[in-house]
């Protein structure tokens, strides 16, 4: 199933950080914090802010690009048993550039 976000939305796929483990202590799923980080997987659209001096979307970041997401932003979906997240470009906070 393929998902295209509408306006200037970004489907997100969550990246797993590693499993921690404090003082020999495995950390269990429910007391780790959110992802902040995660893939690109698609693109809304791009919108033409006449009033303000925005970039478009598509020139800020692309399929396959690394970013750094607000924590609390955007909504959760499930798609074929796969989490992603479709969260508004005001969300996305950086690139993270190799």
């Amino acid at each position: 199933m393929k998902i295209k976000p509408v306006d200037e939305r970004v489907l997100i796929k969550a990246l797993e950080e590693e499993e921690r483990k404090v003082g020999g202590i495995i950390i269990p799923d429910t007391a780790k914090e959110r992802p902040q980080m995660g893939e690109v997987v698609a693109l809304g659209d791009d919108v033409e802010h006449t009033d303000r001096k925005q970039k478009k979307l598509s020139e800020i970041v692309k399929v396959g690009d690394r970013v750094i997401y607000a924590r609390y932003g955007g909504t959760e979906v499930k798609i074929a048993g796969d989490e992603f997240l479709i969260v508004s470009r005001n969300d996305i906070l950086g690139v993270i550039q190799k």
